[in-house]
């Protein structure tokens, strides 16, 4: 007899790697009330939802002060000309990571210095930093990759030893908690970004800086405002980024569903645990670990592959319709544009290894549970007769 579950398992047949509707879907009528009121109001940039925001991620995080920016890229460029960085400056972060965490630190003349990874965390490995630090070093970036905190009190105490800023890229990671301390509140600076794909996204772009700080705040505050105060008098050269209304709306809105959804993220990882081992994929795909040391809040959730697998197995998961992606196929370090910077690529092993072998599977709040079974019953077909095919050809 067919169990009811495989027979509904049985009836899936696409898993798609986010959808957007299904969280936003039911909050379109009281998204689109809000968005009628601004239009009413005629205040866009600015103003009470911006405002309101600010106070409810800064509760969020933990943090005396939340400032709005246009981006997470922009909200890095920020934190980083708050703190002062000039060119000949270095600054170290991970190669494993987005491009806009070092973008901004190229984007002030100051130079990049990639530091490798811890292989079970993704985050970068702090014992790695002190060998890079030298009398140029002004500020380490750890970044918060896929949900989870780094390490992070090994590298401030770094930091202090050094006279360091630390500023938190925070963009995958609101919510998340490192040993009490929620992410964005324990460096200089915390940088968030509220791009669609995020766990607390919006319907473009957006982003927020946390501090704790109150000359930190208040110089991020005219940096993010062309360095205006009052209105036509520049007291520094800042950039044009602000966190227009109906983002901070539709945000504000989605903030009050914030932990619920973290909570589903958490518990579509703990079912693809379960899977695994059932499954007996184990000892065939490394699934994420999580740290006792804090929360994670599974942005992603990032399993291994065999070395010279993951390409293929992709490639066979979109034939059976089940998503998947790859953060990040091509490391900081061996994109063309830092090409300049000659890193030597005995230092980066780690970050290497899991270029070639990372593979995100789908963990937004509203996947069901068939369909991460489906998903993983295909990944269980395709890895294991693989498995099986390597055997007898040796």
């Amino acid at each position: 007899m067919i169990s009811p579950e495989k027979n509904q398992t049985e009836s899936i047949q696409s898993v798609p790697l986010l959808d957007f509707h299904r969280g936003n879907g039911p909050l379109k009528a009281e998204i689109m009330e809000t968005i009628s009121s601004i239009i009413d109001t005629g205040r866009f940039v600015g103003g009470p939802f911006c405002q309101q925001l600010e106070e409810m991620v800064a509760e969020e995080c933990q943090t005396e002060f939340a400032i709005g920016c246009a981006s997470g890229s922009d909200a890095l460029l920020l934190a980083l000309m708050a703190v002062g960085i000039e060119p000949g400056d270095e600054v170290i972060c991970p190669s494993f990571t987005f491009f806009a965490t070092a973008s901004a630190i190229h984007r002030l003349g100051a130079k990049p210095v990639f530091v490798d990874i811890d292989p079970v965390t993704f985050n970068l490995a702090p014992d790695r930093i002190p060998s890079l630090i030298t009398d140029r070093t002004k500020a380490i970036i750890p970044v918060h990759l896929f949900g989870q905190c780094c390490d992070m009190d090994p590298i401030m105490e770094i930091a202090r030893e050094n006279n360091l800023h630390v500023i938190e890229d925070a963009a995958q990671s609101i919510g998340a908690s490192y040993r009490g301390k929620r992410a964005g509140g324990i460096g200089s600076i915390g940088c968030f970004s509220f791009y669609p794909t995020k766990n607390l996204g919006g319907f473009g772009d957006g982003g927020m800086l946390t501090t704790n700080d109150p000359e930190l705040a208040d110089r991020l505050r005219l940096l993010a405002n062309h360095g205006m105060r009052p209105r036509y008098f520049h007291q520094v050269v800042g950039i044009n980024s602000r966190l227009d209304s109906i983002q901070a709306a539709v945000l504000g809105i989605k903030m009050r569903h914030l932990s619920r959804w973290l909570a589903m993220r958490s518990e579509n990882a703990r079912q693809y645990d379960k899977l695994m081992v059932e499954h007996g994929l184990s000892s065939l795909v490394k699934a994420p670990c999580q740290s006792k040391d804090g929360v994670h809040v599974w942005n992603q959730y990032t399993i291994r592959l065999p070395a010279g697998s993951r390409d293929q197995v992709r490639e066979s998961l979109a034939e059976r319709n089940v998503g998947s992606e790859i953060y990040y196929p091509v490391p900081l370090h061996q994109q063309a544009c830092f090409d300049y910077l000659n890193v030597n690529p005995e230092t980066m092993v780690q970050t290497d290894l899991a270029a070639e072998e990372v593979l995100a599977l789908p963990i937004f709040p509203e996947l069901t549970r068939e369909e991460q079974r489906y998903a993983v019953d295909c990944l269980a077909e395709i890895v294991l007769s693989e498995h099986t095919q390597m055997r007898m050809a040796s």
